[in-house]
């Protein structure tokens, strides 16, 4: 009876030990730190639209239990559990969600804000895209985390192979000095590390203050005059055409305004960084052919 006890155990024993093992999933984020995690995070909290956006590009977005305000698309987004704005983040609501994970922005959240939650043990995935092929290596990062890697490398591979056509399509066409402007009062642009500026120059422009290190430089009207764009590229608050385009029209010494080379593109397409990026860039590129199409005949 005992050699048969110990046969049955020495079988359960065997079983057990060829089992897999599930792995700790080890990911680097944006800044160089290393998310680890036992297991696929089941409840995901997210800090900001793009991001949200992204999750849901991934596979992951049944996982994601809390967002912020304007996490509009996909349409699903909606629906999530809002958390504050990615500024003015409700921590209380946050850890109520017990989130396993929280993926959050870097250069949008507040830092006092993380460290608190990181102080409560929870994992945070810091996310700061400032090149467009970055997007692809984000998808797949927060598809590992989640648990969704085959659906998040198809969307990575996908959008590979869209910025790779753009590229063919405009890399080599002749350069546009583009003035970009992401608000009227004060008056914004992007620097040369800013994400807009690689799309600017993914579509053979050149964004005449890519020499700035800041991300969301305050410029005056006279540095964009004496800049003399070719092109001015606007953006706004939502799918409108913002009015104030139009305000550069008094300065006709302006090589852009004297062509009519003031163009529209949503926000949504090219301010946040999701693998709709690359619609944004599509009708930026065409904008600037637009421009080129313009000069006048040598």
């Amino acid at each position: 009876m005992f050699c048969s006890l110990f046969r049955q155990l020495l079988i359960v024993w065997l079983l057990a030990a060829g089992q897999p093992v599930q792995a700790e999933i080890s990911v680097a984020d944006d800044t160089g730190a290393t998310i680890r995690l036992a297991q696929p995070a089941k409840r995901i909290v997210s800090l900001a639209p793009h991001l949200t956006e992204t999750l849901f590009a991934a596979g992951a977005g049944e996982r994601i239990v809390g967002t912020v305000e304007y996490s509009e698309y996909p349409p699903a987004a909606s629906r999530i559990t809002r958390v504050g704005g990615y500024s003015r983040i409700d921590l209380e609501r946050v850890t109520a969600l017990r989130p396993d994970l929280i993926v959050a922005w870097q250069s949008g959240n507040a830092a006092a804000h993380l460290d608190r939650l990181r102080g409560l043990g929870i994992p945070i995935y810091l996310s700061q895209s400032n090149r467009i092929a970055d997007v692809a290596g984000e998808i797949e990062r927060l598809g590992v985390l989640a648990g969704s890697a085959a659906v998040a490398r198809s969307a990575a591979e996908s959008f590979r192979q869209r910025l790779a056509g753009l590229h063919k399509r405009y890399g080599s066409r002749p350069s546009v000095r583009t003035f970009y402007q992401i608000w009227k009062q004060p008056l914004m642009t992007v620097g040369g590390r800013q994400i807009i500026s690689d799309v600017i120059h993914l579509c053979g422009g050149n964004n005449v203050f890519g020499q700035l290190s800041t991300m969301a430089p305050t410029v005056t009207v006279e540095a964009v005059i004496a800049a003399n764009p070719e092109a001015i590229v606007a953006s706004g608050m939502d799918e409108a055409r913002p009015e104030w385009l139009d305000d550069w029209r008094r300065w006709n010494s302006i090589t852009a305004v004297a062509r009519g080379n003031l163009f529209f593109v949503p926000p949504d397409l090219i301010q946040r960084h999701t693998p709709r990026l690359l619609e944004g860039a599509e009708r930026l590129c065409q904008h600037l052919e637009t421009a080129r199409s313009r000069r006048p005949a040598q």
